[in-house]
């Protein structure tokens, strides 16, 4: 929520206040889940049933088109009020950057002597200041947080999956031959888990996986897109992928250095059915105030 209501500020000069101590119900927001699951049903019904839901308003093309009404009301609501106003510049960054911050924190609970040496770094970073002194030159120099970060988009990615078909006919550099009727899924989720690209600890937490030693230390370690693509890769590109960044380190670093996180004992956690890899019920903690 916190991400969708800055979108919303940037883009729409308009605060959906979704945060709000009561937590209003915004129509807009819940619709994005909406979409997200039938979008994902998309990629396993036969294009022609779902096409004839669709044009008949039947089964989860209805709950489609319902969200499209609310994305439509919530926008042009927006823009009739900006009619006549100075708006700020545009920018934006993918929804999705809301939810790796769940599985972040989840992953933190399982691994809180991560969490500690996180803290400490920010500790370190801040040199006694406060830690909302920090610059975004400082967040940039957190490579501990930088690497658990990308440890969770790299077992929890945004996108599970991307599906692909050719314009034409055409032979991939595997030799296997692909024609106008080809439908390629790529399953992201696995490629962040083989051993042939990560090592055989694809499985583990490790945000050391990101460091790259060098003549002035420690540094962030690089790797190409097409092996981590998190934020899509080649011209696709998320265009927000360093304001994405910035983003979660902000939000991770005023938790990490408030609160020890942990987790609710017997709550599940598992992803839900969605083309984006969030969580079926949430993630339930408990914030214990760091002394």
């Amino acid at each position: 929520m916190f991400t969708f209501d800055s979108i919303c500020v940037l883009l729409l000069d308009y605060d959906p206040e979704s945060l709000s101590v009561d937590l209003p119900i915004v129509p807009c927001e819940k619709a994005f889940t909406d979409a997200e699951e039938v979008l994902l049903w998309r990629h396993f019904f036969p294009e022609k049933v779902w096409r004839l839901q669709k044009r008949f308003g039947l089964g989860k093309e209805k709950k489609l088109s319902e969200a499209w009404k609310a994305f439509d009301e919530f926008i042009y609501g927006c823009l009739s009020r900006k009619e006549g106003h100075h708006t700020k510049p545009d920018a934006c960054w993918k929804r999705h950057h809301k939810h790796i911050r769940s599985w972040f924190f989840f992953l933190l609970t399982q691994n809180p002597s991560v969490e500690n040496k996180i803290r400490k770094e920010i500790e370190s970073k801040t040199g006694g200041r406060k830690w909302q002194t920090l610059t975004i030159k400082d967040l940039e120099g957190l490579v501990y947080l930088h690497g658990g970060l990308c440890e969770a988009l790299r077992l929890y990615p945004p996108l599970a999956l991307e599906h692909k078909a050719p314009s034409e006919a055409d032979i991939l550099p595997t030799g296997h031959v692909v024609d106008k009727e080809t439908r390629i899924i790529l399953s992201i989720y696995s490629m962040g888990r083989m051993e042939g690209l990560w090592g055989d600890d694809c499985l583990e937490f490790k945000p050391e996986r990101w460091f790259s030693k060098g003549m002035n230390g420690i540094g962030i370690k690089h790797e190409p897109s097409y092996k981590f693509p998190a934020f899509h890769a080649g011209p696709r590109t998320c265009l927000g992928k360093e304001m994405g960044m910035i983003q979660m380190k902000m939000v991770a670093a005023a938790i990490i250095c408030n609160y020890h996180v942990e987790l609710v004992e017997g709550h599940a956690v598992c992803p839900s059915d969605s083309i984006i890899l969030q969580m079926k019920y949430g993630l339930k903690v408990r914030l214990l105030p760091i002394n």
